[in-house]
């Protein structure tokens, strides 16, 4: 039998987001905040009460609790409401088939409504439908928690002023990017949390490929929806591969490939296959791409770096060279092509148009050690440590720190190994 202590924290986020799309069902999305917050005074209750007492229906159990912490937030606020009675709240009953309808992608629509700004759609999308903090959000956009604070009181007030309900689906003023952007973060955030000690967020992982499917479900002829659920899937498959029985982080080119999971790389590359013929290359598609290639490489002396490459400065082209990211990543491949001094002439410009950039001195500390250079690139492994707050990043370069103070590096040319991506 299913019990409180057996939930995991992607059970209870998902049983939050159908939680607040019946809310909003019933109650409109003028009400989103109410909304919200009914709902996050019922999972604190469900956290006290379930151990003790499980319900046998979840997600019944919390909609109706919601439901009277809505009424009861709503009678005490007259200036968001039009003093309705607690039974005119409540009449709104909860089928089964509701309770078994999946309303992600309600909520999800809802959150990045085309009425909101790009920036709000995307912290309230986080906030509501992923469950991440307004610290980790704030992390992932290298932002201060009070701007992204202030961009989700404004969503939210902004929904509660629109006052009429959601275009429907396919509707000319709706489009999926900001959807996009939204589970592209989340599946981010999850393989590379911003802070504290775990390296990957499981849950948060499989919640955003749940999204992503939904989202194909819906619109099947985007090509960049295609192309962001084949990049999740090719990352993912990489994972029992990427993190050692210790916790330590493996390089890429010290992965066991047969570890990588062959059948999530399969539907990947199929999705990929699919797409991308003929397809105006859209960021997320050319990153599958880039992920496929790596995929059916069987080592990375046989990688297609050279066409790895040229996808990267096509995706920097697309993206208007605005992601200083995909510049960083870009550098890694051409450092196999070009070779390292290349590559290291290039981060240095990059730092000194971007020197906050996460990762860049774990980069440049690799391509040091490449050329021989291990005093500098010492240094540079020490900066890329007081600049990373996960802990098992941490770990990886300090692990890195100590094997190069005890390893002599010779020069090596344009055929050496690159930095190591992950």
């Amino acid at each position: 039998m299913i019990t409180a202590e057996h939930l995991g924290e992607g059970r209870w986020r998902e049983l939050a987001r159908q939680a607040l799309a019946r809310l909003l069902r019933s109650y409109g999305s003028a009400r989103f905040d109410l909304c919200e917050d009914a709902v996050q005074e019922a999972l604190m209750q469900a956290h006290q009460q379930w151990p003790a007492q499980f319900p046998d229906d979840p997600l019944g159990w919390l909609v109706a609790t919601a439901r009277r912490r809505y009424a009861d937030r709503a009678r005490s606020d007259a200036r968001r409401r039009d003093r309705e009675t607690r039974a005119a709240l409540l009449q709104a009953p909860v089928t089964p088939e509701a309770v078994q309808r999946d309303d992600s992608l309600l909520v999800l629509r809802l959150c990045c409504h085309p009425e909101l700004p790009r920036s709000g759609q995307v912290a309230l999308t986080l906030r509501a439908v992923a469950g991440l903090s307004t610290a980790q959000i704030a992390n992932a956009y290298q932002l201060p928690e009070r701007t992204i604070a202030q961009r989700i009181t404004r969503a939210r007030r902004r929904l509660g002023e629109l006052g009429r309900p959601l275009p429907p689906p396919g509707h000319a003023g709706e489009s999926v990017t900001a959807v996009l952007d939204v589970l592209y973060v989340m599946f981010s955030e999850a393989h590379h949390t911003t802070a504290g000690a775990p390296v990957r967020d499981a849950d948060l992982a499989v919640e955003a490929m749940h999204l992503a499917r939904l989202l194909r479900r819906g619109v099947p002829e985007s090509t960049e929806v295609t192309g962001l659920l084949a990049l999740m899937l090719l990352t993912e498959a990489r994972h029992p591969a990427r993190v050692g029985p210790d916790g330590r982080l493996i390089s890429l080119d010290e992965q066991d490939r047969a570890l990588w999971n062959q059948e999530l790389i399969s539907e990947g590359i199929g999705l990929v296959d699919q797409a991308a013929p003929g397809a105006e290359p859209g960021p997320y598609l050319i990153q599958a791409c880039i992920a496929a290639l790596h995929a059916e490489a069987p080592d990375i002396a046989a990688t297609d770096w050279v066409e790895i490459l040229a996808l990267y400065r096509l995706l920097e082209i697309v993206t208007g060279h605005r992601n200083p990211t995909i510049a960083l990543n870009r550098i890694v491949a051409q450092a196999m092509v070009d070779g390292v001094d290349v590559a290291l002439a290039q981060i240095d410009a990059l730092e000194a148009d971007h020197p906050g950039l996460p990762r860049l001195h774990a980069v440049r500390a690799h391509l040091l050690e490449q050329v021989g250079r291990p005093d500098e690139a010492a240094r540079a492994y020490r900066r890329a440590i007081a600049a990373t707050v996960n802990l098992a990043e941490q770990q990886h370069l300090r692990y890195r720190l100590r094997r190069l103070a005890g390893v002599t590096v010779g020069p090596v040319g344009a055929a050496s190994r690159p930095p190591r991506p992950r």
